[in-house]
């Protein structure tokens, strides 16, 4: 009998990752690649503040435009933790602050490949002879206000996940990952930090 690999039978960590993609519709074996246009920018190079200030973050993940209440709690921890690292901040909080700065971040899912499922099914049927790629696409809107007086600073930032499955050659524009675990985990890390690094370059965040 032949047996198909699941994306719901791996793991809970997985399960909860299939959440933040549309590709937790597929079936059949897949490797998931993280694209190579968006790369992570590390804190050292963020234009810091000279008087880092507290602020209000609040996080939410999207599905379509639609908040996704699973998805942004299993990736909360890792967003808040990238702020809070950047050296931006001094101090981060889920209610307001002194002197009312606020960041905003949302992360939303935007499938970039039409007809994930079909795609999915047909390799199924072939037993994986007919190959397929979906991508997942994702657009990091973050904004920065200041304070009640200030103007916003708002920056965006776009990245994608792609999947491969059956008899399909990897994506030249992809790093494969040993997991779709790690691929959410790589793109969301490298999504906010270029967000984060707009954001600091931008003459109303200073």
């Amino acid at each position: 009998m032949i047996r198909f690999c699941s994306l719901f039978q791996a793991m809970r960590t997985f399960a909860l990752a299939t959440s933040v993609m549309g590709l937790s519709l597929l079936t059949g074996c897949a490797s998931f690649y993280v694209d190579t246009a968006t790369r992570e920018v590390p804190a050292s190079a963020y234009t810091k503040p000279a008087s880092p200030r507290p602020v209000q973050v609040v996080f939410e993940f999207q599905t379509k435009g639609v908040a996704n209440a699973r998805a942004t709690q299993y990736l909360s921890p890792l967003v808040l933790d990238q702020i809070r690292d950047s050296g931006l901040f001094s101090e981060l909080k889920d209610t307001p602050v002194e002197g009312g700065a606020l960041l905003s971040v949302v992360l939303n899912n935007v499938p970039l490949t039409d007809d994930a499922f079909g795609k999915g099914f047909v390799t199924g049927l072939t037993f994986g002879l007919a190959g397929s790629q979906v991508t997942d696409g994702y657009v990091c809107t973050m904004k920065y206000l200041p304070g009640s007086q200030a103007p916003a600073v708002s920056k965006t930032a776009r990245h994608a996940i792609h999947a491969v499955m059956g008899a399909k050659d990897a994506p030249a524009n992809g790093v494969k990952m040993d997991s779709l675990e790690l691929a959410v985990k790589t793109m969301t890390r490298q999504i906010v930090s270029t967000a984060l690094d707009d954001v600091s370059r931008d003459p109303g965040f200073q």
